[in-house]
């Protein structure tokens, strides 16, 4: 690292480094906002927000409310006191840690196949938990997870040998919150939405049979490799909204260094994506794409995205002239668009819109939004950057060497996109820590801190 980068680095680990003057001030900040009334833009919530976006998050899921406490006291990938066997337990659970440090998958999917779900990574001592050399899949309903890392990386193998795993996939997942996670190094995509394309006769069934009713919030997705072990060689990706996905919100995440699908949405999909901040971008930024090969003779569907008060800056990775959204192949999208910024690495001004094929897609202005959760707060895209990087990721109070080495690349407009994560200090290596979990410091009901001292911070283990 030079000299300037690791100022900045410093300077941003002060940043997030700020004394818990009170618990509500991590979550529950900011102007109110009734549901789609989102014509005039909010200041950004007072105070670090840690936790969930302050809107009515429970009508998306409680998750494993009410259920049994079931402790992670090892980092072993199997047996007792595992991750991987609290999340194979039925009925509600919330998942807390006694243990911190590198859990290592052995190239082993994490499946969350089981419903009503907690995974409060905020309750691990310092430095919290990071997954490497596989991912997370969610195959069930009503999950919530908030701040873990999840690092794949290409395993060491060689290029094109078949080991694509995403960071954190849901696949036919349903009332769903992903909240706090830091999400890089995968060989698919880092945070993705997909299921079946068609299940049932009409669109409605479709829309039943896939991913739905899912909350993407304050994720760093970053650092997508590009030409490593994916069958298909170059697949640095951000994103995927697959197929009639519906109900799903991008809201304050960072995409860094992903060379497409910051995010891609797939035919038919209905969301939005809100007070996002997309940095270095390669060949796309946000695009729209339902391809006709893949919807055979079924009725192609309109998509709908809402697009507000997003911010892309161009990189060292960016393609000259790259727009804000592109669209290709042969569905059309209907569009609400409001508050954007585009520029280059320069600053100056880049398209909203454009396109990337010569099919008959088209964009079609959509006269207002779908409506937003009740209390959501929608910022001016001027306030964008600065909030996402000072909240985005795992464990703001207690980022570990990889967030902070992309954070502050972010800020003083370096990094490139990558192709093995050696290529950037690989896979991080950092000491177990072990504490008690207190449930007295805690909302059982949200996990929620209720006093400072529920959420441990430490240099010491950091890592990288």
């Amino acid at each position: 690292m030079s000299v300037q980068l690791n100022r900045a680095a410093a300077a941003f680990v002060f940043a997030v480094f700020v004394p818990l003057a009170g618990c509500a001030t991590l979550f529950n900040a900011g102007a109110e906002n009734v549901a789609g009334a989102v014509d005039a833009a909010e200041p950004p919530p007072a105070g670090p927000v840690w936790f969930f976006p302050a809107m009515d998050w429970e009508s998306i899921t409680v998750g494993g409310r009410g259920g049994e406490i079931v402790k992670v006291t090892t980092l072993d990938n199997h047996g007792p006191g595992s991750l991987r066997e609290a999340l194979a337990k039925e009925g509600a659970r919330i998942v807390v840690f006694e243990v911190g440090g590198v859990i290592d998958l052995e190239k082993e999917t994490l499946v969350i196949a089981n419903p009503n779900l907690t995974i409060a990574g905020q309750t691990a001592p310092s430095p919290g938990i990071t997954l490497i050399r596989g991912g997370v899949d969610i195959k069930a309903s009503d999950v919530i997870i908030q701040h873990l890392r999840v690092r794949p990386g290409d395993n060491g193998e060689a290029r094109g040998s078949g080991f694509a795993e995403d960071s954190v996939s849901a696949a036919s997942a349903h009332n769903l919150i992903l909240d706090h996670c830091s999400l890089t190094w995968a060989v698919d995509e880092n945070m993705s939405a997909s299921g079946p394309r068609f299940t049932g006769e009409t669109p409605e069934d479709w829309h039943e049979g896939t991913s739905r009713n899912i909350l993407y919030s304050h994720n760093l997705v970053a650092e997508g490799l590009a030409d490593a072990t994916h069958p298909k060689f170059e697949h640095s990706k951000g994103s995927l909204i697959h197929d009639n996905v519906t109900g799903i919100l991008i809201y304050a995440n960072l995409y860094a260094h992903n060379y497409e699908r910051n995010p891609l949405f797939k035919g038919g999909v209905h969301g939005q994506i809100v007070n996002n901040f997309i940095y270095d971008p390669g060949q796309r930024a946000v695009h729209y794409n339902l391809q006709g090969l893949e919807w055979g003779a079924a009725p192609f569907q309109t998509g709908r995205m809402d697009l507000i008060g997003n911010v892309m800056r161009g990189g060292q990775s960016t393609h000259e002239g790259l727009p804000l959204l592109m669209i290709g192949g042969d569905g059309d999208l209907e569009l609400y668009s409001r508050g954007n910024i585009a520029v280059d690495w320069k600053g100056d001004a880049l398209p909203e819109r454009g396109r990337y094929s010569t099919g008959r897609a088209k964009i079609k202005d959509a006269a207002a939004p779908m409506p937003l959760p009740e209390g959501l707060p929608v910022m001016a895209a001027e306030d964008v950057e600065r909030f996402v990087l000072a909240n985005a990721g795992a464990r703001p109070w207690d980022r570990d060497g990889h967030d902070v080495r992309v954070l502050a690349n972010v800020v003083e407009g370096r990094g490139g996109i990558i192709d093995s994560q050696s290529e950037v200090g690989g896979y991080p290596k950092m000491t177990p820590a072990y504490r008690a979990f207190d449930p007295s410091l805690w909302d059982l009901e949200t996990m929620l801190p209720k006093a400072p001292e529920a959420l441990d911070s430490s240099q010491k283990g950091r890592g990288t």
